[in-house]
């Protein structure tokens, strides 16, 4: 059913079903699912068997692993069809339950395996390397114990250690009443649509109304917005302080020297990584402040507002395509990364691993989920436009990697670091670009394009380094034992907004409330690899553009490395070197050739 002849939101039951994923490859049933959750229920008192006897002997420390794989993947299908069940109709009862009973038996296995990773750390690193030699078939988990052994300063006893895993749920409170706050409790005043009328503002409307060719409406959105979190700005302040000083009570409590390395060490990623990061956007502001120049002229305002920043520079250019057509286009912008590729993209499509539309209780937006053994499903809610098609292809290029992973790994490295996880997918989105830039003839579309891309660098990169510098010195704030009060973090992020967008812009005081807004600043160090990926991708596809097979085999490799070794090592083995600003520096560098094609077509 194409979007566009749809008159109101179906119902879940009234989708054709082409268009929606196909779940029975996981359970062929509700029934099939329950009878999957009572075997993983029936073998927690398994686990009991191993406590105590791993460093005996290899075949024990092989049987546990292999025990853990095999009840963890049961539970990795248990979870998984649940939590895509509700996401297809989160109104629906049956499924919410379904849900709730996965993420509870999800808790209790890890707590039952609470006393694995100590057990193994105790035994000695000679003792370990001798079971090793020992036993062949526990060479497969080699890496795995290695990843292990770099934790041993910072892992504690059994004892120890099943305690900090009670105290996790109990740690999420700080992220549970920002989402509590955020998404239930929430809600904001009405403002007045293009037409004078009355519409509600809401966050998903939000982007929307700052797209508006009418000014008025974006100030109007803008100001209610921030004003609206404003007013409880001391609540977000508290959320936010407890949310640093938990990673700040972690990372002391495993003896890492800062909150920022705690999280790192768990990719293997050296801070300088970070601080590569932030120091190589730092020399390219200048690129960033003639973007903001430009974005000026071409709205042809006396005074570029915060609120001017999403609104399309290049007017009256309207790019459609139905899903049917989308799919067409991503087969052939993503055609350098060969037929193998292309081919199970197609096989994918047709046997349903998507979900298009939207429908009545669907979860919003987009994502790429699934678990060893099942498709890499894909959410969608597509809407026939420019945005959609390169969601498609960002969610696909998730998928893709997924795939890859899964099939060329076994179970223990079948999934893949976060580090890497948006490689895949904005390396897609790159390809695209390029695909559609070079096959418009239309100088207005062209201009579009370019807009569009220049966008993602501005939020992808100059502003996750920007929110990443954030999360750095709000984490340095609490180290040193200063308080975070919202009155220090609203003037330190309104600075930083000065900083990153420099002076052909108004920096509007209500943008000094964005923190208290930004669900990633409660992820614990995450938003820095959003910009760490998009540089990698960038540089990578312009190795496939100029290079051809020999790059697209180095990358195809990549994505079947799963997590078989540290995420910078496999991005070294696609010829990307991570541990280099380089990579940044080359894909800041293509900002300003875009930048450059940019103001030589508004010359023409």
């Amino acid at each position: 059913m194409e979007r566009a002849k749809r008159k109101r939101l179906p119902k879940r039951e009234e989708l054709e079903e082409k268009y929606t994923w196909d779940l029975t490859r996981i359970f062929p049933s509700i029934e099939a699912w329950e009878d999957a959750f009572k075997e993983v229920k029936a073998s927690l008192p398994e686990v009991e068997k191993f406590k105590g006897r791993l460093g005996e002997s290899a075949g024990n420390l092989l049987a546990a692993l292999r025990f853990q794989d095999e009840i963890s993947n049961k539970m990795g299908k248990v979870y998984t069809y649940a939590h895509l069940k509700h996401d297809e109709d989160t109104g629906n009862s049956t499924f919410q339950d379904l849900y709730d009973r996965a993420v509870s038996l999800d808790i209790e296995l890890m707590s039952a395996f609470s006393f694995l990773i100590p057990e193994i750390l105790a035994i000695p690193g000679e003792r370990l390397e001798e079971f090793l030699q020992a036993e062949e078939e526990l060479r497969l988990y080699r890496h795995y114990l290695d990843d292990l052994s770099r934790r041993r300063t910072h892992t504690l006893s059994p004892n120890e250690e099943y305690i900090l895993a009670q105290v996790k749920e109990l740690a999420n409170s700080p992220s549970n009443i920002f989402s509590m706050l955020n998404n239930a409790d929430l809600t904001f005043p009405m403002i007045h649509d293009e037409e004078g009328e009355e519409v509600e503002l809401t966050k998903g409307r939000y982007i929307q109304f700052l797209q508006s060719k009418d000014r008025r409406v974006r100030e109007e959105a803008f100001k209610t917005l921030y004003e609206t979190y404003g007013k409880f700005k001391n609540t977000w302040a508290a959320a936010i302080q407890g949310e640093v000083k938990k990673n700040i009570f972690f990372a002391r409590v495993r003896k890492f020297p800062s909150a920022l390395e705690a999280s790192l060490h768990r990719d293997h990623v050296p801070k300088e990584v970070y601080e590569n990061l932030i120091e190589t956007v730092h020399r390219n502001l200048d690129q960033m402040y003639r973007y903001v120049a430009l974005r000026k002229k071409f709205l042809g305002v006396e005074e570029l507002h915060m609120y001017d920043l999403y609104v399309p520079m290049v007017k009256e250019v309207e790019m459609r395509y139905s899903f049917d057509e989308a799919v067409d286009t991503v087969l052939k912008g993503l055609a350098p990364l060969g037929e193998e590729y292309l081919h199970l993209l197609q096989e994918g499509i047709k046997s349903r691993w998507i979900d298009v539309y939207e429908n009545q209780g669907k979860r919003a937006g987009a994502y790429s989920s699934g678990t060893y053994g099942t498709p890499p499903y894909i959410l969608l809610n597509y809407q026939d436009d420019l945005e959609s098609l390169f969601t498609l292809s960002h969610e696909l290029g998730h998928s893709m990697h997924s795939y890859y992973s899964r099939k060329y790994q076994p179970y223990i490295y079948a999934r893949y670091s976060i580090f890497v996880a948006e490689v895949a997918s904005t390396l897609n989105e790159a390809l695209m670009n390029h695909y559609l830039l070079q096959r418009t003839k239309n100088k207005r579309e062209r201009m579009y394009l370019i807009n569009h891309h220049l966008e993602d660098f501005r939020t992808t990169v100059f502003r996750q380094t920007m929110f990443a510098e954030f999360e750095k010195w709000i984490h340095e704030q609490v180290e040193r034992g200063e308080a975070l009060n919202q009155e220090k973090l609203s003037r330190y992020y309104y600075d930083l907004n000065r900083k990153y967008f420099g002076d052909d812009i108004v920096v509007d005081r209500e943008i000094a409330y964005e923190w208290t807004r930004i669900p990633h600043f409660y992820y614990n160090f995450y938003v820095y690899k959003y910009a760490t990926g998009f540089s990698a991708a960038t540089t990578l596809s312009q190795m496939i553009l100029q290079e051809g097979k020999p790059a697209v085999d180095r990358y195809i490799q990549f994505l079947k490395m799963g997590g078989s070794d540290y995420p910078l090592n496999e991005l070294k083995e696609a010829g990307v070197d991570m541990t280099s600003p380089e990579p940044i520096q080359k894909a800041l560098d293509l900002f300003k050739n875009l930048l450059d094609q940019l103001e030589q077509l508004l010359e023409e």
